[in-house]
């Protein structure tokens, strides 16, 4: 039986800390691979800054090299408000022997209540807290939790670095830098 990660995100644009957090989660739970999966529009947030092509090709070329790392389209081709619980549904009918472990910040965590069916989803999946700066991680739903270097970088703190016409180097890799400059994202 495989055991996949799963990291669902807006990732406008992936950085640094969303690397380390799959990175961790792999590594501490041995992992045999983690999907990232861009969300077509997050219910939790408004519009993404970019489009899901974008965001894709982004998060693709973040985790180019790493063999244990892939992308999976899923919530772009659905289109429409990306629910964990409809993604976790279809991965199951997919993949009906696969372990799945979805990884969501320590921020997150306290939130588990507000998660559209949360009760169904918990019967579906493995929730993995990554523990994160100034964040609470109590709950009353069963967490498995990881922890991780302290790294606090964000999209939010990237997209205002390139407004402000500042460097984004080594907050992101440098493939995704490119394909920021190629496309003028965010400024």
């Amino acid at each position: 039986m495989k055991r996949i990660g799963l990291f669902g995100g807006t990732f406008d644009p992936p950085h640094y800390g969303h690397l380390l957090m799959a990175e961790q989660v792999y590594q501490q739970l041995d992992l045999d691979e983690v999907w990232f999966i861009p969300s077509y529009q997050p219910p939790h947030k408004e519009m993404a800054k970019t489009t899901a092509k974008e965001r894709v090709e982004m998060t693709k070329a973040a985790i180019h090299g790493h063999p244990a790392f892939q992308v999976q389209t899923l919530e772009v081709e659905r289109e429409g408000k990306s629910y964990t619980l409809n993604t976790i549904q279809t991965l199951k009918e997919q993949f009906p022997t696969y372990q799945f472990y979805f990884i969501i910040g320590g921020d997150m965590i306290e939130y588990l209540p507000k998660w559209h069916q949360i009760e169904e989803l918990m019967e579906l999946v493995t929730f993995v807290g990554v523990d994160r700066p100034g964040a609470t991680t109590n709950t009353s739903y069963p967490v498995e939790k990881v922890e991780m270097p302290l790294i606090d970088i964000s999209s939010t703190m990237i997209r205002k670095c390139i407004r402000e016409g500042q460097s984004i180097r080594y907050l992101t890799t440098p493939e995704v830098i490119a394909i920021i400059n190629k496309y003028e994202l965010y400024s």
